[in-house]
């Protein structure tokens, strides 16, 4: 049986990557920066729903794809 993404180390930590980016961001410094807020926080949001997206199809090389774009959002972030 395989995994469920959920219990995937690296979803986990794109779960904690989220939390650590909106309390960074949510500190009185960047209050005035909203578009820098909004994209920093929608490329946090992206790494997990692509790590989720790509566990969803039953081919490993569609996974693998879907990886390599979460590890580009998290880059961004």
């Amino acid at each position: 049986m395989t995994k469920n993404f959920e219990e995937f180390p690296v979803y986990i930590k794109a779960l904690d990557l989220i939390e650590r980016t909106y309390r960074f961001l949510g500190h009185s410094s960047f209050e005035k920066e909203f578009e820098f807020n909004n994209q920093i926080k929608r490329a946090a949001f992206s790494v997990s729903n692509n790590i989720a997206e790509g566990s969803e199809y039953n081919s490993n090389r569609q996974f693998i794809k879907y990886l390599k774009i979460a590890k580009g959002s998290c880059a961004e972030v």
